[in-house]
């Protein structure tokens, strides 16, 4: 027999065992109104019983009192029926006020916590003194003092009763997101960070490039200096290939972008086989990247520009995924990588030397053709982007490398003349071998932005006829002191702007309770005259007047003008003329 027999004789029945529900909370929470509006239909038709409580109750697990509850909220408040055992009463919830303070205190929900308890403090000792009989011996109560650094009391919304802080903050993570409270710590770009993004639909090579610039953390020698490189490059958003790239130590300039737009689309040694003209090209609103140009290159080229909003880098989202790729495989890698971001403590100097700026165009380059060949992105199924850009069948369109460079080169705009000094351009002579006898010849100067050192010359219908060069180039050495001479003037001026800074500081003493500000560096009368006559004091230079008494006049023998005769006095005393 399953039954049991105790000691008392009393026949024990088994427990039944516990049956788990089949459907989790959220499912269960949302069968609620469904199964009492059918058990108060079943009520209306007079066919309600205990096995349908009962049933109701063990599928949504919940006792068979639970359910008769319900029931009886429902008779008597309909609009309960709508969500069975939600809680009636009112909540607390954020408002546009609320946030308001939030902002102000930058998410801090204690502070903002704090300060609603102050205005009600205020508000609540403030009332009784208003009302209050004049005949009452009690003192009036002093009003709550302010929180210290807080928004105006009239920015403070008056609530009553103020929720408590546990309250407060679960209303904080029920009514406001996780970006928008992201947003009000640390502002807008920690709020994106928690976006949901689309994404664009893969289309074909060349179909769409992007460009950007981004900068390595880490300094590099070149020409004797330290310099943060930067890198300008263009990559195809289909096959997520490398089309093209150029280094600059330094800031970079529009001539970046074209060499790295010359590289990109050229297919020959040793650019290629990436390359080819691009349908659509997008980039941000870069100074450089909108400058005329860069425009009227693309322009020239057939390519449709996508310039995007600002503070918009999730629009490009290949090229930003590529820098941030380029920063943690390769950059961070790299002898003097210093992280971005705000640092508790400086930076040690690096132990190994500083990388030269060829070899670190060297490790890009090699970086670049491992992404290209050998690096495999998800989004490509397991094929590198070699192999995608080569199973593409979609056609390419190339042009003549000699074209690609008119194209990417500036016209000078206005028609120039070629003289037995060559071709005058921005107060600068240029000349070359091909220029023998054509002196008096119309021609157009086209040239790379910042590359002074040659011109390309071109007839006035486009043909081009040649290079020139810098006819009075300094040499190394010229330039080399040239630029020592105006690094220690540059280091002189900000050496004299420190000291003039420090005589304009004014220090005050520390204070650790509410006092006047004293100032320090207290000077003695003596001290602080002698400075007045300092400042005071004029050049005697500039107080003499030289046209006062005239010169003398000059020998007999020298050739003089008329005029600078009148300006000198007679030698000869004039007898005074009576005048009377």
């Amino acid at each position: 027999m399953n039954a049991t027999t105790p000691d008392d004789g009393a026949l024990q029945q088994p427990t039944p065992p516990q049956i788990e529900p089949a459907l989790d909370a959220a499912s269960l929470t949302a069968l609620r109104a469904p199964a009492v509006r059918r058990l108060l239909e079943l009520r209306a038709e007079r066919r309600l019983t205990r096995t349908h409580v009962a049933a109701t109750a063990q599928c949504l697990a919940v006792s068979d009192r639970t359910v008769w509850r319900w029931l009886a909220a429902a008779t008597t408040a309909p609009e309960t029926a709508t969500c069975p055992g939600a809680r009636r009463t009112i909540r607390f919830e954020i408002t546009d006020e609320v946030r308001v303070l939030l902002a102000y205190w930058h998410g801090n929900a204690s502070a903002v916590h704090r300060e609603l308890r102050a205005r009600a403090r205020a508000a609540g000792d403030t009332a009784p003194t208003e009302e209050a009989d004049t005949s009452s011996p009690g003192p009036h109560a002093r009003p709550a003092a302010p929180v210290p650094g807080g928004a105006p009391p009239s920015a403070v919304p008056l609530l009553d009763p103020v929720p408590s802080l546990s309250t407060f903050l679960r209303a904080l993570r029920r009514d406001l997101t996780a970006g928008e409270r992201a947003g009000y710590r640390h502002g807008p770009e920690a709020a994106r960070a928690r976006d949901v993004f689309g994404k664009r639909p893969r289309t074909w090579r060349n179909h769409v490039w992007e460009a950007d610039h981004v900068q390595a953390p880490l300094r590099v020698a070149a020409d004797g200096d330290l310099v943060p490189p930067y890198v300008t490059w263009f990559i195809d958003c289909a096959t997520k290939a490398i089309t093209g790239l150029a280094v600059t130590p330094g800031m970079p300039t529009r001539a970046s972008i074209l060499a790295a737009l010359r590289s990109a689309i050229v297919r020959t040694d040793p650019y290629g086989p990436f390359g080819g003209l691009p349908e659509h090209v997008r980039f941000d609103r870069g100074r450089d990247f909108l400058s005329r140009t860069v425009s009227t290159a693309l322009i020239a080229l057939d390519s449709h520009i996508t310039v995007l909003p600002p503070y918009s880098p999730h629009l490009k989202g290949t090229v930003e995924n590529l820098n941030l790729n380029a920063t943690r495989m390769l950059f961070a890698a790299l002898p003097g990588y210093r992280p971005k971001g705000p640092r508790r403590r400086p930076d040690r100097p690096s132990a190994q030397p500083p990388m030269s700026f060829e070899a670190f165009t060297e490790e890009l380059l090699a970086w670049v053709v491992w992404w290209n060949t050998e690096h495999r992105p998800a989004e490509l199924h397991g094929a590198t982007p070699l192999e995608a850009w080569q199973t593409d069948p979609t056609p390419l369109n190339d042009i003549p490398a000699t074209d690609v460079w008119s194209f990417t080169l500036e016209d000078d705009g206005r028609p120039r003349t070629i003289t037995s000094h060559g071709v005058r351009f921005k107060n600068r002579d240029y000349v070359a071998d091909w220029m023998t006898g054509q002196v008096g010849r119309e021609v157009r100067v086209r040239f790379m932005p910042h590359h002074t050192h040659e011109i390309e010359v071109c007839s006035p219908r486009g043909r081009h006829l040649g290079t020139a060069h810098l006819a009075d180039q300094a040499t190394p050495e010229q330039l080399g002191a040239l630029r020592r001479a105006r690094t220690q003037r540059a280091r002189r001026l900000r050496a004299e702007a420190k000291a003039a800074e420090q005589l304009r500081h004014d220090r005050f003493a520390a204070a650790t309770t509410p006092t006047e500000a004293r100032r320090l560096d207290a000077l003695t009368a003596s001290e602080a005259a002698r400075e007045l006559d300092q400042h005071d004091h004029r050049d005697l230079a500039a107080l003499a007047l030289p046209d006062l008494i005239p010169p003398a006049p000059p020998p007999d023998a020298w050739a003089t003008s008329n005029a600078l005769k009148a300006r000198t006095r007679s030698t000869t005393s004039k007898p005074l003329e009576d005048s009377s």
